[in-house]
């Protein structure tokens, strides 16, 4: 799903809401997670999943076309670890709504 497909599903759900405001709120959520990941801090949503900050180690890698050795420097990736609940969605488990 792309954000703008995610905009609009909202803007059909919530009518009431201008879609101008749906934007700036998709926006500020991802900023506000892409954020606390840059400065290290983990974002939990409870029921979906917990997004953190997980380090690489420096590691001897190599070039795909000409096989020659490449030095990979050490860095920071994002990870996402799914929820319970959402998990039990995508395969096909335990309706969330259904408690």
């Amino acid at each position: 799903m792309l954000r703008s497909e995610l905009i609009s599903r909202l803007a059909l759900e919530y009518a009431h809401l201008k879609h101008d405001d749906l934007e700036k709120i998709v926006a500020v959520i991802l900023d506000e997670i892409a954020e606390a990941l840059a400065n290290g801090d983990r974002v939990e949503l409870r029921g979906f999943g917990a997004f953190s900050v997980r380090e690489r180690k420096p590691r001897v890698g190599r070039n795909p076309r000409t096989g020659e050795k490449v030095m990979v420097e050490a860095k920071a990736v994002p990870f996402f670890r799914p929820g319970k609940e959402l998990r039990a969605r995508v395969n096909g488990g335990i309706d969330p709504e259904a408690r």
